[in-house]
C-alpha cells in the first residue's frame, strides 16, 4: 500500500468521524476539533485523489480545506 493510500483512508475517516462527531452532537460543528479534522482530513484525502489524477476531487478538497481554514480562523477569532 502506497503512502498516498494510507493519507486517503485517514482523511477519508477524520472526514466521516468529524461528520459522526456533529450529527451525535459529540462536538460542535464550530469547534476546533471538527475544524482540524475537516482540514487533516480533506488534505489526507487530496493527497490520494491527485495522486490519481483525479483532478475534479482535488478541487473538492481543496474548497473542503478552504472552508475548514477559514472556520479555524473564526473560532480562533472569537
Amino acid at each position: 500500500m502506497l503512502i498516498s493510500d494510507v493519507m486517503g483512508w485517514v482523511g477519508a475517516s477524520l472526514l466521516v468521524g468529524a461528520y459522526f462527531l456533529v450529527s451525535t452532537k459529540k462536538i460542535l460543528p464550530t469547534s476546533v476539533t471538527y475544524q482540524l479534522m475537516n482540514l487533516f482530513g480533506a488534505l489526507g484525502a487530496m493527497v490520494n485523489v491527485f495522486v490519481q489524477k483525479a483532478y475534479p476531487s482535488v478541487i473538492l478538497e481543496f474548497v473542503w480545506a478552504s472552508i475548514a481554514i477559514y472556520g479555524l480562523y473564526k473560532a480562533f477569532k472569537h
